[in-house]
């Protein structure tokens, strides 16, 4: 591959200097912040030399070249844009420049309820699991067991006001012990419950701000917004005191201030105002999506997929949280599992018709992505690509969703959607699968009758006319000559570079499409596994060559003595720590033995961060293997067999 090539191409697509802001690379990406989107010519960049995916993110535009490749890409393209050193942190607060009110906004959401998932999908399990047992064994309901389970199945929506004040807190930049207290104070057991309250005719209520009004002296049970403006209002006067408070005094009095102030104006204030237009949201989108014969579901599932190329799709987490504690349930999780699957439906109809290698490669694990949650790699790397089929999963999402409205499914928590949120369904099972399967066979049938193959260079409907009719019998070949070879390599036998690779950590070994990020998810990057670890160890899986340490320290690429080029990602996103929690025994061109102590890493300092410890093993030159698979699930060993390519 010719890099400095590449990178000129890229460079000339993206509209050159005057539309490039800032730009940085992490393990497998070129991270880019672009001017002027509609300048960019983005289906040109996916049919670059090593370009296996582009999609516009969080501000970015992200081109992924996969570890090894694009280092060497981003050389050429700082050398060329005269970038300088730049850190991926950097090109995030750039991106974050570049984006409307509404998208920082949306961002915001999305950075408060992500990390609260686990949390609510906890509790959102436990509720349905036990709901559905107790339907079908009527008499656990009387056990201690069943007593003790259920005490705590609900606690994370109980309590979610602090688990959000919490999680707003770290998001706003400010102390989130203060952020747990204002949550308390939200819902301190002096103030009448508010699902209490519903139900009596008279409410506690004292004076504010020396007898101007009355408010009610009631929780916060069941609010989410209220909870967020609260935390924001309270990050904004810490950092200020944190400014103007002499040094000397800035323990006692920044803290006392912060909270008597942001306490006070909560109660008083934010809470009243923002309940009552958080209850307006709620109740309009209830109605929406339970408009008569299914029709709020079916145009909420047709434009789920859009909201989601718009980027805001983040802003539903805060709508379910608002549903469960508001209700109970989770209307709006089965419209978005139809949404996902439809996509998925209609990447995998296009996987199994095109003749194109690299189009089939890139849809079939998105699709199987799609099926499980995660539809980025579906929309950006294929759909929208080719846009009939992101036509069909519209239209097969709101199908899917009109028929989950008039079925009047729900769910007991957020955070799960597609194959997996079976589990947080069981009191709607089978409606549930049927909802998966009309999305996903109405977008199936209707990609494949839209969908029609062509000519490599004229994807999207965009003919390059200037290459027909320059060498039209050039192409011809071309095409011709690659059907060919797609052919004559269809069922080979196993070749001598078939291996089995070891462990490199010790933890739990999981697929890859469990991995909490969509690029390693779908196997663009390539095929493999993951561990999460429960040693702070990294060992070589095999004997061979240390092709790449990463400045970063936390991922090493290696060239087996077979030929295998591995990528070792610990964990994920952690390109952010620069280094810190990360201390690497070998580099660049060592030989190595299997078992030999690759690097070291500091589990507990990632966790502090938000950061998965999930890490991914992945063969990068997936191409030369007819399949890889997961040898060992679950618990497992350094050096255990845990990958095989053959």
């Amino acid at each position: 591959m010719d890099y400095k090539k590449t990178a000129q191409q890229v460079y000339k697509l993206i509209g050159g200097k005057e539309n490039l802001v800032s730009g940085a690379h992490c393990a497998t990406r070129l991270r880019l912040v672009i001017v002027d989107n509609d300048k960019c010519d983005k289906d040109a960049i996916e049919n670059l030399e090593g370009v296996k995916g582009v999609f516009f993110a969080s501000g970015q535009l992200q081109v992924i070249f996969g570890t090894g490749v694009v280092n060497k890409v981003y050389a050429e393209f700082a050398q060329l844009a005269d970038l300088g050193e730049v850190t991926k942190e950097e090109v995030k607060k750039a991106a974050a420049k570049n984006q409307n009110p509404l998208q920082r906004a949306v961002k915001a959401l999305g950075d408060i309820f992500v990390p609260i998932i686990p949390a609510i999908v906890a509790s959102g399990l436990l509720m349905g699991l036990l709901e559905g047992l107790a339907k079908v064994f009527p008499a656990m309901t009387e056990s201690g067991t069943y007593t003790i389970i259920h005490l705590f199945s609900n606690a994370a929506f109980v309590f979610l006001p602090i688990l959000i004040a919490v999680s707003a807190a770290r998001a706003f930049g400010g102390n989130i012990y203060l952020g747990a207290v204002i949550g308390m104070i939200m819902i301190h057991p002096d103030l009448m419950n508010a699902w209490v309250a519903v139900s009596e005719k008279t409410l506690p209520s004292a004076e504010a701000w020396f007898g101007l009004y009355d408010i009610h002296l009631v929780g916060y049970q069941g609010h989410v917004i209220p909870v967020v403006i609260a935390v924001w209002f309270m990050c904004f006067l810490e950092k200020r005191l944190h400014k103007i408070v002499p040094e000397m005094f800035d323990l006692f009095v920044t803290p006392l201030v912060t909270v008597l102030v942001t306490g006070y104006c909560t109660l008083t204030i934010f809470g009243p105002v923002f309940s009552v237009l958080e209850n307006g949201v709620l109740s309009a989108i209830q109605q929406l999506i339970t408009l008569p014969y299914g029709i709020g579901g079916l145009i909420c599932g047709a434009v789920y997929a859009i909201t989601v190329v718009a980027g805001v799709h983040h802003m539903y987490n805060a709508l379910e949280a608002g549903l469960l504690s508001a209700t109970g349930f989770n209307i709006w999780m089965p419209i978005a599992t139809a949404a996902n699957v439809a996509q998925g439906g209609a990447a995998l109809a296009l996987a199994l018709k095109t003749k194109n290698k690299k189009t089939k490669a890139m849809a079939l694990p998105a699709s199987l992505s799609a099926f499980l949650g995660i539809t980025e790699p579906a929309i950006f790397g294929v759909n929208l690509r080719f846009m009939k089929p992101f036509v069909a999963g519209c239209i097969g999402g709101g199908v899917g969703a009109l028929f989950a409205s008039m079925m009047r499914v729900k769910a007991t928590s957020y955070g799960i959607t597609g194959i997996f949120g079976v589990l947080i369904t069981t009191d709607f099972l089978v409606a549930y699968l049927l909802t998966m399967l009309i999305a996903a066979g109405v977008s199936f049938l209707l990609s494949w009758v839209l969908y029609k193959e062509v000519p490599e260079g004229q994807e999207s409907g965009k003919e390059n006319t200037k290459e027909t009719k320059e060498e039209p019998e050039t192409q011809k070949a071309g095409i011709e000559e690659a059907e060919a070879v797609e052919e004559e390599n269809a069922g080979l036998p196993e070749t001598d570079t078939a291996e089995i690779l070891g462990s490199p950590l010790k933890g739990q070994a999981i697929p890859l499409s469990e991995v909490p990020d969509e690029t390693f998810a779908s196997g663009v990057l390539g095929q493999g596994a993951a561990v999460i670890p429960t040693e702070g160890k990294v060992v070589a899986p095999c004997d061979g060559e240390v092709a790449t340490v990463f400045d970063t320290r936390h991922a090493i690429g290696l060239v087996s003595d077979k030929g295998a080029e591995i990528l070792i990602h610990v964990g994920i996103n952690t390109v952010d720590l620069k280094g810190e929690p990360f201390t690497v025994h070998v580099k660049d061109g060592d030989r190595i033995k299997k078992g030999d102590l690759l690097l070291e890493f500091d589990m507990d300092a990632i966790r502090e961060k938000g950061l998965s410890l999930a890490t991914p093993v992945i063969l990068t030159n997936g191409d030369s293997y007819g399949q890889i698979c997961l040898k060992k699930e679950g618990t497992i060993e350094y050096g255990e067999d845990f990958i095989e390519g053959r």
